[in-house]
């Protein structure tokens, strides 16, 4: 293959999450060829992540749901414009996007007769099935298997910007951040559990600051956790950030729990301590990249407890899990009883033992 490439273009139609999980492979083409210009084509609203990211030259935007009709300028813009498209998701629209940017193409593809159409269409191919047998991470680096890997990879955060003047007035010597909702309910630690932990860690004189988007929802869960547990030393910063001022807010505090969701990628990308809750889907496959790390899973599909580097990662006691399915139910509005079950005294416990570690740090 020839290993000479100006332009290159990584393809990520997919969430937030999904974006940060593709930074190492950007940087890794990076610096496999420094004086390539790398664009990034993902759906609208998801390029945040990339936001101050130094490997990226542009973040191109797609509406998600657009039909080809409402695509054909991007279309036109693309067309054979790079001399190299990374596909980093199976999907019917991405190996099309690359077939029409890419001069050559490498892409994540399952494998099963219907996807012939896709494998032909590439140059270098990642099979996947339904067992996936790697992490996100290592699986998207596979794109660049026929011009060498990196031995040690990490997530690359977007830039730090200042917090809010009366957030950072307002922020503490130690404090633990929360993340309290999760994009689908399948997710979502009971909002009774947060305001357990909550009202655990305010009434020992731990400041806790709640963390959450602009949606409707989001405030809403905010919302109902802050009204459980009072304190002065509780903070509802639900819409108030923006992802760069987030990872400011993260690269500070004492400790962050969240359940699985992009900001608790985002919270290992930053270094800081964390404590994953997950439920039914396993965290071999999609747990926190606790970077820089090797390339292989840093975690196990079932543990009560495990942990990589600064990543804790805790799961529910039910035999099931995990079942890689879409909670008990299998929709996205389903509740999980694997993260019913999820003790919230476990957490507390796991979070008196991080504070305690930073303070006999420092």
């Amino acid at each position: 293959m020839d290993d000479h490439f100006s332009r290159i273009l990584v393809i990520c139609t997919r969430q937030l999450g999904d974006v940060l999980l593709t930074t190492p492979l950007i940087r890794a083409a990076k610096a496999r060829w420094p004086a390539a210009s790398i664009d990034v084509l993902g759906f609208a609203g998801t390029l945040a992540m990339l936001r101050g990211n130094p490997d990226v030259n542009e973040a191109i935007e797609m509406p998600a749901g657009s039909g080809w009709r409402r695509s054909w300028p991007l279309i036109r813009r693309l067309w054979r414009r790079y001399d190299l498209a990374l596909i980093a998701q199976y999907s019917d629209r991405a190996h099309l996007v690359g077939f029409i940017a890419g001069r050559r193409r490498s892409g994540q593809v399952f494998d099963t007769r219907k996807a012939w159409w896709k494998r032909a269409l590439l140059h270098h191919a990642v099979l996947l099935d339904d067992e996936r047998q790697s992490h996100a991470v290592p699986e998207k680096l596979r794109l660049l298997e026929p011009w060498g890997l990196p031995e040690t990879t990490a997530l690359v955060a977007p830039a730090a910007e200042a917090l809010p003047p009366d957030v950072a007035a307002a922020l503490e010597s130690s404090y633990v951040v929360l993340q309290v909702p999760s994009l689908v309910r399948y997710k979502q630690w009971p909002l009774e559990h947060f305001a357990s932990l909550a009202r655990s860690l305010v009434a020992e004189g731990v400041q806790v600051l709640l963390s959450g988007g602009p949606a409707a929802a989001d405030r809403a869960a905010c919302a109902e956790v802050a009204a459980a547990a009072i304190s002065p030393r509780l903070l509802d910063l639900s819409g108030r950030l923006s992802l760069n001022q987030l990872v400011t807010l993260l690269r500070g505090a004492a400790a962050y729990v969240g359940p699985d969701t992009s900001v608790t990628h985002l919270a290992a990308a930053c270094d800081t301590p964390v404590v994953a809750l997950y439920g039914p889907i396993s965290p071999r496959l999609w747990g926190p990249w606790p970077g820089p790390a090797a390339l292989q899973a840093p975690f196990v599909d079932r543990a009560a407890r495990q942990q990589a580097r600064k990543v804790i990662v805790l799961q529910g006691p039910p035999a099931c899990v995990p079942c890689n399915r879409a909670g008990c139910d299998n929709h996205l509005a389903s509740r999980s009883e694997c993260l019913e079950t999820l003790d919230p005294g476990r957490v507390t416990d796991e979070v008196r033992r991080l504070l305690v570690r930073r303070a006999t740090a420092h």
